[in-house]
Protein backbone atom coordinates (compact mmCIF):
# COMPACT_ATOMS: atom_id res chain seq x y z
CA UNK A 1 0.00 0.00 0.00
CA UNK A 2 1.21 3.50 -0.77
CA UNK A 3 2.16 5.69 2.18
CA UNK A 4 -0.55 8.24 1.34
CA UNK A 5 -3.22 5.52 1.39
CA UNK A 6 -1.87 4.18 4.69
CA UNK A 7 -2.01 7.58 6.38
CA UNK A 8 -5.52 8.13 5.07
CA UNK A 9 -6.69 4.85 6.57
CA UNK A 10 -5.07 5.56 9.91
CA UNK A 11 -6.74 8.93 10.04
CA UNK A 12 -10.12 7.33 9.56
CA UNK A 13 -10.95 9.53 6.62
CA UNK A 14 -12.84 8.32 3.59
CA UNK A 15 -10.40 7.06 1.02
CA UNK A 16 -10.88 7.47 -2.68
CA UNK A 17 -10.57 4.04 -4.27
CA UNK A 18 -10.28 3.48 -8.01
CA UNK A 19 -13.01 1.43 -9.63
CA UNK A 20 -10.60 -1.43 -10.23
CA UNK A 21 -9.88 -1.64 -6.51
CA UNK A 22 -13.53 -2.17 -5.65
CA UNK A 23 -13.40 -5.74 -6.78
CA UNK A 24 -12.17 -7.92 -9.56
CA UNK A 25 -14.17 -10.34 -11.69
CA UNK A 26 -17.37 -9.29 -9.88
CA UNK A 27 -16.04 -10.08 -6.41
CA UNK A 28 -17.54 -7.89 -3.68
CA UNK A 29 -15.02 -6.00 -1.61
CA UNK A 30 -15.46 -6.81 2.09
CA UNK A 31 -15.40 -3.93 4.54
CA UNK A 32 -13.78 -4.09 7.98
CA UNK A 33 -14.06 -1.31 10.52
CA UNK A 34 -11.29 -0.92 13.10
CA UNK A 35 -11.92 0.99 16.33
CA UNK A 36 -8.67 1.60 18.21
CA UNK A 37 -8.39 3.01 21.71
CA UNK A 38 -5.06 4.73 21.12
CA UNK A 39 -4.08 7.91 19.30
CA UNK A 40 -3.28 7.60 15.60
CA UNK A 41 0.31 8.72 16.17
CA UNK A 42 0.93 6.36 19.09
CA UNK A 43 4.07 4.33 18.23
CA UNK A 44 2.19 1.11 19.00
CA UNK A 45 -0.37 1.66 16.24
CA UNK A 46 1.75 1.02 13.14
CA UNK A 47 3.17 -2.41 14.24
CA UNK A 48 -0.32 -3.68 15.05
CA UNK A 49 -1.81 -2.44 11.80
CA UNK A 50 1.07 -3.99 9.90
CA UNK A 51 0.64 -7.33 11.69
CA UNK A 52 -3.07 -7.37 10.92
CA UNK A 53 -2.47 -6.56 7.28
CA UNK A 54 0.18 -9.27 6.93
CA UNK A 55 -2.09 -11.82 8.57
CA UNK A 56 -4.88 -11.03 6.14
CA UNK A 57 -2.54 -11.14 3.16
CA UNK A 58 -1.31 -14.58 4.16
CA UNK A 59 -4.92 -15.77 4.11
CA UNK A 60 -5.56 -14.40 0.64
CA UNK A 61 -7.14 -11.02 1.45
CA UNK A 62 -5.67 -8.18 -0.58
CA UNK A 63 -6.22 -4.73 0.86
CA UNK A 64 -7.67 -2.46 -1.79
CA UNK A 65 -8.81 -5.41 -3.94
CA UNK A 66 -10.81 -7.86 -1.85
CA UNK A 67 -10.93 -6.10 1.52
CA UNK A 68 -11.01 -2.52 2.75
CA UNK A 69 -10.10 -1.47 6.30
CA UNK A 70 -11.43 1.79 7.75
CA UNK A 71 -9.76 2.97 10.94
CA UNK A 72 -10.97 5.19 13.78
CA UNK A 73 -8.66 6.14 16.65
CA UNK A 74 -10.25 7.27 19.91
CA UNK A 75 -7.06 8.31 21.78
CA UNK A 76 -8.53 7.20 25.10
CA UNK A 77 -11.43 9.65 24.84
CA UNK A 78 -14.72 8.07 25.98
CA UNK A 79 -16.90 10.48 24.00
CA UNK A 80 -14.90 9.80 20.85
CA UNK A 81 -15.21 6.05 21.42
CA UNK A 82 -18.98 6.27 21.61
CA UNK A 83 -19.20 8.51 18.54
CA UNK A 84 -16.93 6.29 16.44
CA UNK A 85 -18.72 3.13 17.59
CA UNK A 86 -22.06 4.61 16.54
CA UNK A 87 -20.59 5.68 13.20
CA UNK A 88 -19.11 2.27 12.45
CA UNK A 89 -22.30 0.46 13.46
CA UNK A 90 -24.33 2.56 11.04
CA UNK A 91 -22.20 1.86 7.98
CA UNK A 92 -22.95 -1.83 7.41
CA UNK A 93 -19.44 -3.17 7.86
CA UNK A 94 -18.97 -6.90 7.38
CA UNK A 95 -16.98 -6.99 10.63
CA UNK A 96 -15.45 -4.68 13.24
CA UNK A 97 -12.10 -5.22 15.00
CA UNK A 98 -11.25 -3.55 18.30
CA UNK A 99 -8.56 -3.83 20.95
CA UNK A 100 -9.44 -2.21 24.29
CA UNK A 101 -12.15 -2.86 26.85
CA UNK A 102 -13.73 0.64 26.61
CA UNK A 103 -13.92 0.53 22.79
CA UNK A 104 -15.39 -2.97 22.87
CA UNK A 105 -17.99 -1.85 25.40
CA UNK A 106 -18.89 1.13 23.20
CA UNK A 107 -19.39 -1.20 20.23
CA UNK A 108 -21.42 -3.70 22.25
CA UNK A 109 -23.81 -0.92 23.20
CA UNK A 110 -24.59 0.03 19.59
CA UNK A 111 -24.72 -3.31 17.75
CA UNK A 112 -25.63 -6.89 18.57
CA UNK A 113 -25.60 -8.04 14.95
CA UNK A 114 -22.36 -6.90 13.28
CA UNK A 115 -19.61 -9.48 14.00
CA UNK A 116 -16.95 -8.07 16.32
CA UNK A 117 -13.47 -9.52 16.82
CA UNK A 118 -11.43 -8.24 19.77
CA UNK A 119 -7.77 -8.55 20.68
CA UNK A 120 -5.93 -7.97 23.96
CA UNK A 121 -9.02 -7.94 26.19
CA UNK A 122 -8.12 -9.04 29.71
CA UNK A 123 -11.43 -10.42 30.96
CA UNK A 124 -14.11 -10.79 28.25
CA UNK A 125 -16.32 -12.95 30.48
CA UNK A 126 -16.08 -10.73 33.56
CA UNK A 127 -16.83 -7.64 31.49
CA UNK A 128 -19.91 -9.29 30.00
CA UNK A 129 -18.76 -9.39 26.39
CA UNK A 130 -19.12 -13.16 25.98
CA UNK A 131 -21.09 -15.83 27.83
CA UNK A 132 -18.07 -18.11 28.14
CA UNK A 133 -14.66 -18.50 26.54
CA UNK A 134 -15.63 -21.78 24.88
CA UNK A 135 -19.01 -20.55 23.62
CA UNK A 136 -19.12 -16.75 23.27
CA UNK A 137 -22.82 -16.91 22.40
CA UNK A 138 -23.32 -13.62 20.57
CA UNK A 139 -21.75 -11.41 17.90
CA UNK A 140 -18.46 -11.00 19.76
CA UNK A 141 -15.36 -13.21 19.97
CA UNK A 142 -11.61 -12.81 19.81
CA UNK A 143 -8.32 -13.07 21.65
CA UNK A 144 -7.91 -12.58 25.38
CA UNK A 145 -4.70 -11.30 26.96
CA UNK A 146 -5.60 -12.86 30.30
CA UNK A 147 -3.58 -15.60 31.98
CA UNK A 148 -4.07 -16.05 35.74
CA UNK A 149 -0.44 -17.07 36.16
CA UNK A 150 0.65 -13.56 35.18
CA UNK A 151 -0.59 -12.12 38.48
CA UNK A 152 2.01 -13.88 40.62
CA UNK A 153 4.64 -13.53 37.91
CA UNK A 154 4.40 -9.73 37.94
CA UNK A 155 5.08 -9.62 41.66
CA UNK A 156 7.86 -12.19 41.43
CA UNK A 157 9.68 -10.28 38.68
CA UNK A 158 9.33 -6.92 40.44
CA UNK A 159 10.71 -8.36 43.67
CA UNK A 160 13.57 -10.05 41.82
CA UNK A 161 14.46 -6.83 40.01
CA UNK A 162 14.19 -4.63 43.10
CA UNK A 163 14.76 -6.89 46.16
CA UNK A 164 14.40 -4.03 48.66
CA UNK A 165 10.75 -3.60 47.68
CA UNK A 166 8.52 -4.10 50.71
CA UNK A 167 5.33 -2.28 49.63
CA UNK A 168 3.66 -2.64 46.24
CA UNK A 169 0.83 -0.43 45.01
CA UNK A 170 -1.57 -2.01 42.51
CA UNK A 171 -2.53 0.69 40.00
CA UNK A 172 -5.92 -0.25 38.54
CA UNK A 173 -9.11 1.22 37.13
CA UNK A 174 -12.04 0.24 39.40
CA UNK A 175 -14.46 0.51 36.47
CA UNK A 176 -12.97 -2.41 34.51
CA UNK A 177 -13.09 -6.11 35.32
CA UNK A 178 -9.41 -7.24 35.13
CA UNK A 179 -8.56 -6.06 38.63
CA UNK A 180 -11.24 -8.34 40.10
CA UNK A 181 -9.58 -11.30 38.38
CA UNK A 182 -5.98 -10.46 39.25
CA UNK A 183 -6.19 -8.91 42.73
CA UNK A 184 -7.00 -12.11 44.68
CA UNK A 185 -4.12 -13.89 42.95
CA UNK A 186 -1.74 -11.00 43.61
CA UNK A 187 -2.72 -10.98 47.29
CA UNK A 188 -1.88 -14.68 47.54
CA UNK A 189 1.49 -14.08 45.88
CA UNK A 190 2.20 -11.09 48.16
CA UNK A 191 2.20 -13.36 51.21
CA UNK A 192 4.80 -15.57 49.58
CA UNK A 193 7.07 -12.64 48.71
CA UNK A 194 6.49 -10.84 52.02
CA UNK A 195 5.30 -7.56 50.56
CA UNK A 196 2.52 -5.26 51.69
CA UNK A 197 -0.09 -4.54 49.03
CA UNK A 198 -1.67 -1.14 48.53
CA UNK A 199 -4.82 -0.82 46.40
CA UNK A 200 -4.51 2.26 44.19
CA UNK A 201 -7.81 2.72 42.35
CA UNK A 202 -7.33 5.46 39.74
CA UNK A 203 -9.39 6.76 36.84
CA UNK A 204 -7.30 9.69 35.60
CA UNK A 205 -3.86 11.33 35.65
CA UNK A 206 -4.59 13.36 38.78
CA UNK A 207 -5.46 10.27 40.80
CA UNK A 208 -2.38 8.51 39.42
CA UNK A 209 -0.15 11.35 40.65
CA UNK A 210 -1.66 11.20 44.13
CA UNK A 211 -1.25 7.43 44.39
CA UNK A 212 2.35 7.32 43.17
CA UNK A 213 3.39 10.34 45.26
CA UNK A 214 2.05 8.65 48.39
CA UNK A 215 3.86 5.44 47.47
CA UNK A 216 7.15 7.26 46.88
CA UNK A 217 6.98 9.20 50.14
CA UNK A 218 8.67 6.28 51.92
CA UNK A 219 11.45 3.92 50.79
CA UNK A 220 10.72 0.36 49.64
CA UNK A 221 7.82 1.20 47.35
CA UNK A 222 7.12 -0.62 44.09
CA UNK A 223 4.35 -0.28 41.50
CA UNK A 224 2.37 -2.92 39.61
CA UNK A 225 0.42 -1.38 36.73
CA UNK A 226 -2.68 -3.42 35.88
CA UNK A 227 -4.11 -3.97 32.38
CA UNK A 228 -6.34 -1.03 31.45
CA UNK A 229 -6.69 1.33 28.50
CA UNK A 230 -6.47 4.35 30.81
CA UNK A 231 -3.08 3.22 32.13
CA UNK A 232 -1.91 2.74 28.55
CA UNK A 233 -3.07 6.16 27.38
CA UNK A 234 -1.50 7.87 30.43
CA UNK A 235 1.71 5.83 30.44
CA UNK A 236 3.92 8.90 29.95
CA UNK A 237 2.38 10.35 33.10
CA UNK A 238 3.18 7.15 34.99
CA UNK A 239 6.77 7.14 33.69
CA UNK A 240 7.31 10.73 34.81
CA UNK A 241 5.91 10.06 38.25
CA UNK A 242 7.86 6.85 38.87
CA UNK A 243 11.03 8.65 37.76
CA UNK A 244 10.35 11.63 40.05
CA UNK A 245 9.68 9.47 43.09
CA UNK A 246 12.20 6.75 42.09
CA UNK A 247 9.63 3.94 42.21
CA UNK A 248 10.42 0.70 40.32
CA UNK A 249 7.39 -0.45 38.32
CA UNK A 250 6.35 -3.46 36.29
CA UNK A 251 3.88 -3.20 33.42
CA UNK A 252 1.82 -5.70 31.44
CA UNK A 253 2.93 -4.93 27.85
CA UNK A 254 6.18 -4.37 25.98
CA UNK A 255 5.21 -0.92 24.72
CA UNK A 256 5.36 0.43 28.28
CA UNK A 257 8.99 -0.63 28.60
CA UNK A 258 9.87 0.51 25.09
CA UNK A 259 8.46 3.95 25.94
CA UNK A 260 10.39 4.32 29.21
CA UNK A 261 9.01 1.92 31.80
CA UNK A 262 11.37 -0.25 33.86
CA UNK A 263 10.09 -3.69 32.91
CA UNK A 264 7.10 -5.55 31.52
CA UNK A 265 5.74 -9.05 31.25
CA UNK A 266 2.69 -10.00 29.26
CA UNK A 267 1.06 -11.14 26.06
CA UNK A 268 2.39 -9.91 22.74
CA UNK A 269 -0.23 -7.55 21.28
CA UNK A 270 1.33 -7.48 17.81
CA UNK A 271 1.13 -11.27 17.67
CA UNK A 272 -2.53 -11.13 18.72
CA UNK A 273 -3.36 -8.72 15.90
CA UNK A 274 -1.82 -11.11 13.40
CA UNK A 275 -3.72 -14.05 14.91
CA UNK A 276 -6.94 -12.04 14.69
CA UNK A 277 -6.71 -12.25 10.90
CA UNK A 278 -7.62 -15.96 11.11
CA UNK A 279 -10.92 -15.20 12.85
CA UNK A 280 -11.63 -12.34 10.47
CA UNK A 281 -11.05 -14.72 7.58
CA UNK A 282 -13.38 -17.36 9.02
CA UNK A 283 -16.17 -14.88 9.73
CA UNK A 284 -15.93 -13.28 6.28
CA UNK A 285 -16.27 -16.80 4.84
CA UNK A 286 -19.42 -17.53 6.82
CA UNK A 287 -18.49 -18.56 10.38
CA UNK A 288 -20.50 -17.14 13.29
CA UNK A 289 -18.68 -15.39 16.18
CA UNK A 290 -20.87 -17.30 18.65
CA UNK A 291 -19.23 -20.54 17.50
CA UNK A 292 -15.61 -19.34 17.62
CA UNK A 293 -14.10 -19.78 21.11
CA UNK A 294 -12.13 -16.97 22.68
CA UNK A 295 -8.43 -17.73 22.26
CA UNK A 296 -5.90 -17.42 25.08
CA UNK A 297 -2.54 -15.71 24.53
CA UNK A 298 0.24 -17.96 23.26
CA UNK A 299 3.21 -15.61 23.17
CA UNK A 300 4.55 -13.81 26.25
CA UNK A 301 7.57 -11.56 26.60
CA UNK A 302 9.72 -10.16 29.39
CA UNK A 303 11.29 -6.81 28.50
CA UNK A 304 13.70 -4.76 30.65
CA UNK A 305 14.82 -1.17 30.13
CA UNK A 306 18.36 -0.75 31.50
CA UNK A 307 18.40 3.01 30.92
CA UNK A 308 15.37 3.40 33.16
CA UNK A 309 16.86 1.01 35.72
CA UNK A 310 19.98 3.16 35.95
CA UNK A 311 17.92 6.34 36.38
CA UNK A 312 15.97 4.69 39.21
CA UNK A 313 19.11 3.36 40.88
CA UNK A 314 18.05 -0.25 40.28
CA UNK A 315 20.70 -2.87 39.53
CA UNK A 316 19.04 -5.61 37.49
CA UNK A 317 20.42 -9.06 38.42
CA UNK A 318 22.30 -10.84 35.61
CA UNK A 319 20.07 -13.89 36.07
CA UNK A 320 17.00 -11.78 35.29
CA UNK A 321 18.65 -10.15 32.27
CA UNK A 322 19.48 -13.61 30.95
CA UNK A 323 15.82 -14.59 31.03
CA UNK A 324 14.58 -11.43 29.31
CA UNK A 325 13.23 -11.69 25.77
CA UNK A 326 14.49 -8.16 25.12
CA UNK A 327 16.82 -5.79 26.94
CA UNK A 328 16.60 -2.12 25.99
CA UNK A 329 19.94 -0.35 26.54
Amino acid sequence: MKRRQFITLLGGAAAAWPLAARGQQGERMRRIGVLGGYAVHDPEVAPRVDALRKGLEELGWSEGRTVRLDYRWAAGDANRMRAYATELASQNFDLILTSTTPTLRALQQVTRTIPIVFVAISDPVGDGFVTSLAQPGGNITGFSSHDPAMAGKWLELLKECAPTTTRVAILFNPDTAPHSVYLPLIRAAAQHFSVELISAAVRNATEMETAIAQLGAQPGGGLLVMPDASNAVHREVIFALTARFRVPAIFYRRYFTASGGLMSYGANDVDQHKRAAAYIDRILRGARPAELPVQAPTKFELVINLKTAKALGVTVPPTLLARADEVIE
